[in-house]
């Protein structure tokens, strides 16, 4: 299985790893499954951070590497999605992350609710 996670959900993973479902804990800790995580969960993360709006771990990109996800960048592909997607969600960063999981074919782990409206595979983080 190929996994995308939300930026939530990885935080979930790097810093409270106790507010995800034991599924999720499970496939994402699978070795057979592939995990990524996207560029654009960091760039939230230094968003909302410098907004003193999450509390985040500094060393994202040392926690991703040692949990050996892999980085998942933004393409012109990705974008053109976004366009097609209908606005079940106003948050920019949903939205890519949505579109990403489509156009690739991963399953996006989240726990929002409105997110699993898309027409994309999801699975439940808590």
């Amino acid at each position: 299985m190929k996994l995308l996670l939300d930026t939530h959900t990885m935080i979930w993973v790097f810093s409270a790893p106790h507010l995800l479902s034991a599924q999720a804990r499970d496939v994402i800790s699978a070795g057979e499954n592939e995990v990524f995580v996207s560029v654009i969960s960091p760039w939230e993360v230094a968003i909302k951070r410098s907004k003193r709006r999450l509390p985040a771990p500094d060393d994202l990109g040392d926690a991703v590497e040692a949990h050996r996800f892999q980085l998942l960048p933004v393409l012109l592909r990705h974008t053109k999605t976004i366009d097609s997607l209908p606005n079940h969600h106003g948050d920019p960063f949903d939205r890519m992350l949505v579109a990403q999981a489509i156009i690739d074919g991963l399953t996006l782990v989240t726990s929002d609710r409105a997110l699993r409206r898309y027409p994309v595979a999801t699975l439940p983080a808590s």
